[in-house]
């Protein structure tokens, strides 16, 4: 049956103001990944390489996230966002140096542009721990607990179109405008984002009562998770998961070395996971799942795995897009589902916290998952780094389906 809950949670100005400033930052996050990935595969034409940019933005996203969410818990929620969205503004602008005056003017080489790129991703890590568990922490705080599930279902779908339409238009505009051209686009798009951002109404801390230390806070969110068995299950699958599927990272390889269809083509291909994802989400908001949800989200993992042995083992440039689509269309049913559980079984006052450790597994799985196949590639290859990413990936849901039950007959 077809819900019209989604056309009525867009209706509250609140929530669409949220949703359009997610919308055009994670827009240029997405041009911005794919950026990366593209320049510094240029620079230096080795997998590894691209493996690194992970590294340098999750080892202090990671150590930064605890703190973040204690920070969260206990601040004013809209001047957060806002701070955070223009230091990541002032460290991308950094980036102009090398893309404008890097080699012609200052007489770098591929080598120290690359160092620089990576000093830049490593202090934008920082501000990622906090950007992270802002947005989804406000959205309790702004529509009922009825229409709660179809808002977290639109907050995916739109981080999911505009990870779409990031990737694809980033790899046209490598094309059409180089790399110094894209950047002041993201730019432009990020400042563009924050004036959605200053028409939010004001989110205090539900913790205004009491004083609590910062290493009591963090250990209260941990204790938490741990004991809610649902929530840890669906974390620990979606971490190791993608963390061993990671092809995604490796597609500028298979754009350029394997497929051979130039930045156009990777453009697109690096967008078709988040293609498929969009797509089922979309459906999912007006057809939600009623029942079952544990055991589709462990198969959902499952055959995204089998999507990803199948990109590995692709030649064809057509082959290899559809089965990216329909890993993103599986990837998206297990994030919605995984959103919901996390989002329905943590109260007010704990939420920036749940949500900065579920920030830590998602950069742990993301930008630890682009290092382990930046790694991967460099000791067994590229093919089958992948394939063995797509096989790790369907054992690791085989086991967590075994092993919490809690998860398994998990409905909601």
């Amino acid at each position: 049956m077809i819900s019209l809950t989604p056309i009525k949670t867009l209706q509250i100005p609140e929530f669409r103001n949220l949703m359009t400033g997610r919308f055009f930052l994670v827009l240029s996050f997405r041009m911005l990944a794919t950026l990366m990935g593209w320049w510094i595969y240029q620079l230096t034409k080795d997998p590894f390489a691209i493996g690194l940019i992970g590294l340098s933005e999750v080892i202090p996203a990671v150590s930064t996230a605890l703190y973040a969410g204690h920070v969260i818990d206990n601040s004013e929620k809209k001047k957060l966002l806002l701070i955070c969205n223009y230091v990541y503004v002032i460290l991308i602008s950094l980036l102009i140096i090398p893309a404008f005056f890097g080699n012609q003017l200052l007489h770098f080489s591929n080598k120290e542009i690359s160092y620089f790129i990576y000093m830049v991703i490593f202090f934008t890590g920082f501000c990622r721990a906090f950007l992270g568990p802002i947005i989804p922490s406000m959205i309790p705080k702004i529509v009922s607990k009825e229409t709660l599930p179809n808002a977290i279902t639109i907050n995916q779908g739109t981080f999911l179109t505009a990870s779409v339409a990031g990737h694809a238009i980033g790899g046209f505009l490598i094309h059409w405008i180089d790399i110094s051209g894209t950047i002041l686009v993201v730019l432009g798009l990020m400042i563009f984002s924050s004036m959605f951002f200053w028409m939010l109404k004001k989110h205090p801390s539900e913790n205004t009562a009491r004083e609590i230390g910062v290493v009591q806070s963090m250990r209260e969110g941990i204790a938490y998770i741990y004991k809610t068995k649902e929530i840890l299950g669906a974390l620990c699958l979606d971490m190791f998961a993608v963390l061993f599927g990671g092809a995604v990272a490796m597609i500028p390889v298979f754009a350029t070395d394997i497929l051979k269809v130039g930045s156009e083509g990777f453009g697109l291909l690096n967008a078709a996971s988040d293609i498929g994802a969009m797509c089922i989400i979309a459906f999912l908001a007006f057809v939600p799942l009623k029942r079952n949800q544990g055991k589709i989200l462990l198969l959902a993992v499952a055959g995204f795995g089998v999507c990803i042995i199948g990109f590995g083992l692709s030649k064809l440039y057509w082959l290899s897009f559809f089965l990216l689509v329909c890993s993103g269309m599986l990837d998206g049913i297990s994030v919605v589902i995984r959103g919901t559980i996390v989002q329905l079984k943590t109260p007010d006052h704990l939420r920036g916290r749940v949500l900065s450790v579920n920030s830590i597994f998602i950069m742990s799985s993301n930008e630890m998952g682009q290092f382990e196949s930046g790694l991967a590639a460099k000791l067994l290859g590229v093919v089958r780094s992948v394939v063995f990413g797509g096989s790790m990936t369907l054992l690791i849901a085989l086991l967590v389906g075994a092993t919490v039950p809690k998860l398994r007959k998990m409905n909601y």
